[in-house]
C-alpha cells in the first residue's frame, strides 16, 4: 500500500524546528528574528525537464532545490533561519523520496536551516522552496548599490555548470574523468553563505549568478544606474573548461548560468577587506573589471581587444 500525503510527509519531511517559534504541523509555522535584524525571503520553483534532467540522482536534486534558494540569501549577505517545501509528484516512490529528503536536510543542516513546512499534491514533478533568513537592519546587500569606480568581483569559478549541460544534451564530448569533474557544478552547487555575510559591509551590490555573468550584472548595472568594463578572460575557470575552444569557454562562463556563485562590488579601497572576507568564508575571488560611469557594459579581453558577445541573460520564456 502506497503511502499517502500525510504519511509521506511524517515519514520523510517531519523534524524538528530548533530556530522556529512554532515548526511545521499548523496552520502556520512563526519565524521571530533576533532583535535588530530583519527577515529575508526569497522563493524558487524547479520543474522537471525546464530546470533539471529526469536522470539527476534524487539525492542531488535535494540538495539543488534547496541551494539556489540559499544562493539567494548568500546574495543578501542573510543568515539561513528556515523554508517551506511544496512538492508536486507524479507518483510516490518511496526510494525516490528518501534520497531526494537526504540531500535536502543534509544541506539543511550544515546550514541550520529549519524546515518549517510546506505541502504536497500529485502532478508533474516540481518542487518549490521558500526560504527565510535574518541580516542585520540596514545590513542587506542589494543589487542597487554599485557606484562609479567600484571593482568587480566573482567567487569560486564560472561556467563548469554549463559545460556538463552541454554534455548531457549531446552537444559536445567529454571523457569519463572530465564529465565527472564538471557534473556536480551543474547537480551539487554550493550556496556562498558564509561569503555573503562577510562581505556584510565591504560589498557595494551584491547578486547570485544563476542565469549567466553577464544577464545577472546586467542586473546590478540597471538597478545602479552604472556601466562596466569586463575582462572576459579574467572570469575563472576550472581546467576542463580550459582546455576546450575559446567560443566555448566565452559561452560558458559569461551567459551559462547555473553557477550560484556571488558577483559583487566593492570600492578598491576595500580591497584587503575583500581578501579578509574571502579568508573568512574560505571561498576564493577574482576581481575581473570595474564599475563605469557611462551605461553600458563594454568586454575586452586580456590584451585589451574589444570582445563581441551578447550579454543576454536566462528567460524562461524566450
Amino acid at each position: 500500500m502506497s503511502l499517502g500525503e500525510f504519511e509521506l510527509i511524517e515519514q520523510y519531511f517531519r523534524r524538528p524546528a530548533p530556530r522556529a517559534v512554532l515548526g511545521g504541523g499548523d496552520d502556520c509555522a512563526l519565524l521571530a528574528p533576533a532583535a535588530g535584524q530583519q527577515l529575508a525571503v526569497s522563493t524558487d520553483a524547479l520543474v522537471e525537464g525546464r530546470h533539471f534532467l529526469s536522470t539527476v540522482p534524487a539525492d542531488r536534486l535535494g540538495h539543488k532545490a534547496l541551494a539556489v534558494n540559499l544562493s539567494d540569501l548568500a546574495a543578501c549577505g542573510a543568515e539561513p533561519l528556515a523554508f517551506t517545501l511544496s512538492l508536486s509528484l507524479p507518483r510516490v516512490d518511496e526510494a525516490w523520496l528518501a534520497g531526494f529528503a537526504r540531500g535536502l536536510l543534509a544541506l539543511a543542516d550544515e546550514h541550520e536551516c529549519d524546515l518549517v513546512g510546506g505541502d504536497t499534491t500529485a502532478g508533474p514533478l516540481v518542487i518549490n522552496i521558500t526560504v527565510f533568513g535574518q541580516v542585520p537592519a540596514g545590513a542587506a546587500l542589494l543589487r542597487s548599490g554599485a557606484r562609479p569606480g567600484d571593482d568587480i568581483w566573482i567567487s569560486g569559478r564560472l561556467g563548469d555548470a554549463r559545460l556538463a549541460l552541454e554534455a548531457f544534451r549531446g552537444a559536445m564530448s567529454l571523457d569519463g574523468r572530465d564529465f565527472d569533474a564538471v557534473r556536480p557544478a551543474l547537480e551539487l552547487p554550493q550556496p556562498r553563505v558564509l561569503l555573503g555575510q562577510a562581505l556584510r559591509g565591504v560589498a557595494s551590490s551584491a547578486i547570485d549568478v544563476s542565469d549567466g555573468l553577464l544577464g545577472d550584472l546586467g542586473h546590478v548595472l540597471k538597478a545602479s544606474g552604472v556601466g562596466a568594463e569586463l575582462d572576459a578572460d579574467a572570469v575563472p575557470r576550472g581546467p576542463v573548461l580550459a582546455r576546450q575552444p575559446a567560443t566555448l569557454q566565452r559561452l560558458c562562463t559569461l551567459t551559462g548560468g547555473d553557477d550560484y556563485e556571488l558577483l559583487f562590488t566593492a570600492p578598491p579601497a576595500l580591497r584587503a577587506a575583500v581578501h579578509q572576507a574571502e579568508l573568512t568564508a574560505g571561498t576564493a575571488v577574482t576581481r575581473i573589471g570595474r564599475i563605469a560611469a557611462g551605461p553600458g557594459l563594454r568586454l575586452h579581453d586580456a590584451q585589451g581587444r574589444p570582445v563581441v558577445h551578447e550579454a543576454a541573460s536566462f528567460d524562461h520564456f524566450r
